[in-house]
C-alpha cells in the first residue's frame, strides 16, 4: 500500500493494491481462518459462529466480555417470571382448602434455583458459574434475522447469529431445565401431599406451567430485545398494579388488617422487593450515594395505599352519594 509510482505527468499516484469485495450487511463478517503472528487469513463474507460477533472492521471476533450489572438484572428477570408464575397458579388452585401450598412453593423455588445454576453450569465456559458473552450496544443486535444483506436484490446473504450471545438462548434453555425439573419433581410431590384438593384440581397448577412455559418461549423469542431495554419499567408498573389488586381483594384498608394474618405481610415484602429491583435495574446503581437513597421509595406505594383507601371505600362512596342527594 505504501509504494507510488508516477504518471505521465510527473503526479505520484498510489499503487495498486488488492482489494477484497466489501461485505456488506450489518452483521456479515468474516471469520478468521489462521493467523500467522500478526498477519490473519479470512474466510468469505458471511454469517460469524456461535459465540462470535463482528468487530467495526467486519471481522468475525470471539466473545470475550461478561455480562454487566444490567445483564445480569435482565437474566435475573427472565428467572423469576416462571418462578412467580408458579407461584401465583398454586396459590389460585391450592385455595383454602389444601395445606400444601407452601411446600409447593418451596419445591418451585428450588426448581428454578436448580435450573438457573445447571444453565449456568453448562454455559461456556463449561463448569463454571460464570459466562462469557457480547456486548449488547444497540436493540437491532437482538434481531439479526431482519438485516440480512441482498446485494443484487434476488440473492439474500444469511447472517443471522446471536450478536448479544448468550443473553438470547441462555433463556430458553433455562425455561427448558425448568420444564423438565418440574415434570420430574412436582407431580410426585402433588400426588402425596395435595390431599385436601379434588383429583381434578390438584394438578392444575402444573397443567397451568404447561401453558405459561411456551407463553414465555414466544415471548423470549419475538419481544427478548424490548424486553432488555423495557423490564425495569414492566417491573415498576406490575409491581404497583398487582399489589393495588391484592391489597383491594383482600379487604386491606389499615396497617392493622396487614397484621392480621401473616400471608398479608408476605405478599406485601415479596411486591418491595420486586419495586426494589425494578428501581435497582433503572439506576444499574452507578453512583451508589445517588442512587441508593432512592430505595426509600419503596414503601411509599403501600403507604400511599393505606393511607387513602378510607376515603375510596365504594360503599362510602355511595352513601355519601345519596346523602348528598
Amino acid at each position: 500500500i505504501g509504494s507510488e509510482r508516477r504518471g505521465n505527468a510527473g503526479c505520484t499516484l498510489p499503487a495498486a493494491v488488492d482489494i477484497q469485495p466489501a461485505c456488506l450487511g450489518l452483521y456479515c463478517g468474516r471469520t478468521v481462518l489462521s493467523v500467522n503472528g500478526s498477519v490473519e487469513t479470512y474466510g468469505d463474507c458471511g454469517v460469524c459462529p456461535r459465540g462470535q460477533r463482528t468487530d467495526d472492521n467486519k471481522i468475525c471476533r470471539e466473545c470475550m466480555g461478561s455480562p454487566d450489572r444490567y445483564d445480569w438484572l435482565y437474566l435475573g428477570f427472565m428467572a423469576m417470571l416462571p418462578l412467580v408464575l408458579h407461584w401465583f397458579f398454586i396459590e389460585w388452585y391450592s385455595g383454602k382448602k389444601s395445606s400444601s401450598a407452601l411446600l409447593q412453593h418451596i419445591t418451585a423455588l428450588f426448581e428454578c434455583s436448580i435450573a438457573a445454576i445447571i444453565t449456568l453450569l453448562v454455559s461456556d465456559p463449561v463448569g463454571s458459574l460464570h459466562i462469557r458473552s457480547c456486548k449488547v450496544k444497540k436493540l437491532s443486535d437482538w434481531y439479526t434475522m431482519l438485516y440480512n444483506p441482498s446485494p443484487d436484490y434476488i440473492t439474500t446473504v444469511h447472517c443471522t447469529h446471536e450478536a448479544v450471545y448468550p443473553l438470547y438462548t441462555i433463556v430458553f434453555i433455562y425455561y427448558a431445565f425448568c420444564l423438565v425439573l418440574m415434570m420430574l419433581l412436582r407431580p410426585l410431590l402433588v400426588k402425596k401431599i395435595a390431599c385436601g384438593l379434588g383429583k381434578s384440581d390438584r394438578f392444575k397448577s402444573i397443567y397451568a406451567a404447561l401453558y405459561f412455559f411456551p407463553i414465555l418461549t414466544v415471548l423470549q423469542a419475538v419481544g427478548g430485545g424490548l424486553l432488555y431495554y423495557a423490564f425495569p419499567y414492566i417491573i415498576l408498573v406490575l409491581s404497583l398494579v398487582t399489589l393495588a389488586v391484592y391489597m383491594s381483594a383482600s379487604e386491606v384498608e389499615s396497617f392493622k388488617d396487614l397484621l392480621v394474618r401473616k400471608k398479608r405481610l408476605v405478599v406485601l415484602f415479596s411486591h418491595w422487593l420486586l419495586h426494589a429491583y425494578g428501581i435497582i435495574s433503572i439506576s444499574k446503581l452507578d453512583k451508589l450515594e445517588q442512587d441508593l437513597p432512592l430505595l426509600a421509595l419503596v414503601p411509599a406505594p403501600a403507604l400511599f395505599y393505606l393511607l387513602t383507601a378510607k376515603y375510596t371505600e365504594p360503599s362510602r362512596i355511595l352513601s355519601e352519594g345519596g346523602n348528598g342527594h
